[in-house]
């Protein structure tokens, strides 16, 4: 029986001691290199996870905002350029495209998986459409068949923000080898985090590869002789160790994650003020980095929670067109009303390796005995 002590969100401590010893050995192997940076840790981990995802390269960077910038910057994607994006998202995916100078165009999500709606995609292409950047949000693969086709119709290129997307996988293939290159964010509370910023490009192209390679490095592959104009954004060794730590864990983590999203699947009481996520397709494996339910009374739902000692959050309570960042783009929130719904009505609830059955299903009874009595 669950004793009802405090159940985190993301119990971060609870999660990272696991690996307290690999991470000591890793960070003394670190105290006795010359090199910090751009040296055998970072090619080990680029090794691994291109191995993981199936493609051909990786190449580490300093954060997953640079890693979408950097590739969008490679394909030379800028000013009077447009790219394709989902409408409802975190707004690191609209900042890539507008520190490019190029202009977001935003497309409705479906809301049975919370992603970009292909249906809705062709509509928004025009003679300055350059890219479509498809975010697999909380960890559900996008139906990136679809997506193909169109991309292929206009000759787009496709860039996936698998930023909670770390393991999840359509048809057998991982996000980050389902469009032309990707872009994974190692933010301490992604399924796959590091212990400080990180973050890192995929992909199979060797020409775009190179260019990113150079492009994170100052421009530079020989030491003071710069091929291009770069800049500094470089994954470091240390946190390149840690991550080959915890990339062997992921497939458990992430198993367990889906072990955690079946409970509170089958278990909360689906009705008119509670929907769950829908449930992907059997050629999909979600990665469950959040489990989002709706509510149109979510901020009294947390509440309640938070009374019953568990942690919530709102992923996301304000959508990237409404943002002020934003302001001067003038998009009239009125033609995003599943963006809007979603937004307004969304709450995240605790997801992780380290949360128990037993939490869970305490996590369930609570939200029926709200919903029973906000009936």
């Amino acid at each position: 029986m669950y004793d009802k002590s405090m159940i985190k969100f993301l119990d971060l401590e609870s999660i990272n001691r696991r690996f307290d010893r690999h991470f000591k050995d890793s960070f003394d192997k670190f105290l006795k290199q010359s090199w910090i940076v751009l040296s055998d840790e970072l090619k080990s981990f680029e090794h691994n996870f291109a191995n993981y995802l199936g493609v051909k390269h990786c190449i580490g960077v300093g954060n997953g905002l640079d890693a979408l910038e950097i590739v969008l910057e490679c394909w030379n994607i800028g000013a009077g350029d447009e790219v394709i994006v989902p409408a409802n998202t975190y707004i690191a995916t609209w900042l890539a495209i507008t520190r490019v100078g190029a202009v977001p165009i935003p497309v409705e999500p479906d809301i049975s998986t919370f992603n970009i709606d292909p249906e809705r995609i062709e509509e928004r292409v025009t003679d300055k459409t350059k890219a479509i950047l498809v975010v697999h949000l909380y960890g559900l693969p996008c139906e990136m068949n679809k997506i193909k086709q169109i991309a292929n119709k206009y000759s787009l290129k496709i860039l996936e923000d698998a930023a909670q997307a770390h393991g999840a996988s359509a048809n057998g293939v991982r996000c980050g080898n389902l469009g032309d290159a990707a872009a994974f964010s190692f933010y301490p509370g992604k399924n796959l985090g590091c212990l400080g910023d990180g973050g890192a490009i995929s992909t199979n192209d060797d020409i775009l590869a190179r260019k990113a390679r150079l492009t994170r490095n100052y421009g530079s592959e020989l030491k003071y002789y710069n091929d291009i104009p770069g800049r500094n954004s470089r994954l470091d060794e240390l946190q390149a160790s840690f991550l080959n730590c915890k990339l062997p864990y992921l497939n458990a983590d992430n198993n367990h994650r889906n072990m955690i999203a079946s409970v509170y699947m089958q278990n909360i009481k689906e009705g008119v003020n509670i929907r769950l996520p829908g449930k992907p397709i059997s050629e999909y494996y979600h990665a469950w980095h959040l489990f989002v339910i709706l509510c149109p009374f979510s901020d009294q739902l947390s509440d309640y929670l938070r009374g019953m000692n568990i942690q919530t959050m709102k992923h996301y309570p304000l959508p990237p067109y409404k943002q002020k960042a934003y302001a001067g783009l003038h998009i009239d929130p009125e033609m995003y009303p599943v963006s809007n719904f979603i937004h307004d009505n969304c709450l995240s609830l605790p997801i992780g390796p380290t949360v128990t059955s037993e939490q869970a299903l305490y996590v369930c009874a609570c939200i029926n005995e709200f919903s029973s009595q906000i009936c």
